[in-house]
């Protein structure tokens, strides 16, 4: 065989083994365009680029607002270390300690070393999970959703906002202007008049249960759960990013958190989506099962490294 027949076969069985390792109902998101449509399915409220990272500012409401990603850091120690210097120094400035938030599957793969070497604290492991949608087989709406695409429906944040508050002087404007930022699907499902829907949900994705939710109407009862899906281009394709899925504590385990999220996928792929993601904290196992029913596969995790002694900060 010639050398150009071996790299032609080579280079084949490369490309093979790249789409074995894809779900077969879809494509796999991966690299720059997969750490992009994260930060753009919680868009903080400004960003620095900073030698390969992303440095996201949101007012300190929540962590993955309030961090450094990397995009396209460099992989030489050096020059990586004299990026991590240069975002404490800005950091510094405003009286700030810096946190990081580390992927496994997008490198470079020593940051999380030389993180831990500076002294940096590993908080909020987390699961990022996704889903090819297709939409011949995908769940239909829940009838009584309530359902608005595109811009930040103010009665949909009302609702959100009552079921998952944040703490913090500028907390609630800060979550509206996070949530504004990208074109989204919201769902809400409201009471048939047996719950009063008060208390605070999860904003992680809480909505445990394999019921179906029947117990809800359309009407003006109370909102007991509420999700999104943020819409964003990821490569040459669209992904739907959910998040904010909360429901009210005294309804949990009656399927709403499974009802909204069929809910969410459907509409998503209505509006052009062909991806799901969503990330769960390791330690929510109701929620974990809930993805994993619906036909979320592990994607990779993640973990946030905080300077030693930073004030916690809760994430979205």
């Amino acid at each position: 065989m010639s050398p150009r027949s071996r790299r032609t076969s080579s280079q084949a069985h490369r490309r093979s083994a790249r789409h074995s390792a894809r779900p077969a109902s879809g494509r796999a998101l991966g690299g720059y365009h997969l750490v992009e449509a994260l930060i753009a399915g919680w868009r903080p409220l400004q960003r620095l680029d900073v030698d390969g990272f992303a440095l996201l500012r949101s007012r300190g409401i929540t962590r993955r607002a309030n961090s450094a990603v990397a995009v396209d850091a460099p992989s030489d120690e050096a020059s990586l270390l004299a990026a991590v210097e240069r975002i404490e120094g800005l950091l510094a400035m405003t009286g700030e300690q810096a946190c990081f938030r580390v992927l496994d599957a997008h490198g470079p793969e020593t940051l999380d070393s030389l993180l831990a070497a500076r002294g940096y604290d590993a908080t909020g492991h987390s699961t990022l999970l996704e889903l090819p949608l297709d939409r011949a087989r995908t769940a239909a709406p829940h009838p009584s959703a309530e359902i608005r695409t595109g811009a930040l429906d103010e009665d949909w944040f009302e609702a959100a906002w009552s079921l998952a508050p944040r703490d913090g002087d500028d907390a609630r404007a800060t979550m509206h202007d996070i949530l504004a930022g990208t074109p989204s699907v919201q769902v809400l499902l409201r009471s048939n008049g047996n719950g009063n829907g008060n208390g605070n949900g999860n904003g992680n994705g809480n909505g445990n249960g394999n019921g179906n939710g029947d117990d809800v109407d359309g009407g003006g009862g109370a909102p007991v759960a509420v999700g999104r899906a943020a819409l964003v281009e990821a490569g040459r394709g669209t992904a739907a990013i959910l998040n904010m899925i909360a429901v009210d504590p005294q309804r949990r385990r009656e399927g709403l958190g499974r009802a909204v999220s069929q809910t969410l996928l459907a509409i998503a792929a209505v509006q052009g989506a062909d991806l799901a993601l969503l990330e769960v904290e390791q330690d929510n196992a109701p929620a974990a099962a809930l993805y994993q029913g619906l036909g979320f596969h592990p994607r990779g995790s993640y973990h946030y490294r905080k300077q030693a002694g930073a004030p916690p900060t809760p994430d979205s």
